[in-house]
């Protein structure tokens, strides 16, 4: 599942964050995915082995373009 991610490809993850979004934007990719909040604009990298434990599902839109 992890394999077909996008740049700009919206992800939701299964606990919120501490501001309360749980929509992440990848903005990195490779042995570790780098993840911007939606919410707040804070990163984070996570491997793709946690990334897959935290995944919930993704969002319409995003992609390549944008």
């Amino acid at each position: 599942m992890l394999t077909d991610l996008k740049m700009n490809e919206v992800v939701c993850l299964r606990k919120p964050h501490p501001c309360g979004s749980t929509e992440w934007r990848v903005v990195r990719l490779g042995a570790d995915i780098g993840l911007k909040c939606m919410g707040c604009g804070r990163r984070i990298l996570l491997s793709r082995r946690e990334l897959a434990k935290r995944l919930k599902g993704r969002l319409p839109g995003g992609g390549e373009a944008g």
